[in-house]
């Protein structure tokens, strides 16, 4: 699904193709140029379609979108990193993150969280999250360093470590006020699923990346 990573000759038609099962217009979704830090960018009409036919027209130095336009599709692209998806019944917002270790790091989503609710009044009681397939804590191995970034995020193995990022991510959002209810995890880990999700930490370089897009009917 990236212009830019893996065998990118059917990029385009592949996201026309997935994106047609949902009813999403590929042309118009709005992608980020994701550089794994912690900037949120609030979206609009006019952002129809950056990142969309071309990696150039992508919004810069981005890892997070929100918006509360109608059919205007979000999307990242990952391959071991957690996409978290957001959504506020109640205001009809919603959100998309790229979650790495360094943007989780720096609360990432808990930043999407609160331009959710400085920009459009939301209240993170109020909103539902969704955690896609990420790299998991059986096989995110890190160095000793991570204890540093994530005291409460790291699970020791032997004398092994290892990051649990989604967990991290999880802890960080109930901290902000969202609800344990409110957050669905698949689970999946994209380097034991290998076979069926692109794995950065697995394949190298030659990995593709995976699309993640959330859109207001």
């Amino acid at each position: 699904m990236s212009f830019t990573y893996g065998d990118i000759r059917d990029a385009l038609a592949d996201r026309r193709g997935f994106l047609s099962t949902a009813g999403i217009d590929y042309k118009a979704i709005v992608a980020a140029s994701q550089v794994h830090a912690s900037n949120v960018v609030c979206v609009s009409e006019k952002d129809k379609g950056r990142g969309a036919l071309s990696a150039d027209t992508a919004i810069p130095d981005t890892d997070a979108l929100i918006t509360n336009v109608k059919r205007l599709p979000l999307a990242v692209f990952t391959a071991d990193c957690l996409p978290v998806f957001l959504y506020d019944p109640f205001q009809k917002v919603i959100g998309i993150v790229h979650a790495g270790w360094r943007g989780s790091k720096d609360k990432i989503s808990v930043k999407a969280v609160q331009l959710m609710c400085d920009k459009f009044h939301c209240s993170p009681e109020n909103l539902l999250l969704g955690f896609g397939p990420a790299l998991r804590s059986c096989c995110y191995e890190v160095g000793r360093e991570f204890k540093n970034y994530f005291p409460e995020g790291i699970i020791e193995k032997g004398n092994r470590m290892y990051c649990d990022l989604s967990g991290i991510n999880r802890r960080q959002l109930l901290d902000s006020g969202i609800k344990e209810k409110n957050i669905s995890d698949s689970g999946n880990c994209t380097s034991c699923k290998n076979f069926k999700y692109f794995s950065f930490r697995k394949e190298g370089d030659s990995s593709g990346r995976m699309i993640s897009v959330i859109m207001l009917k």
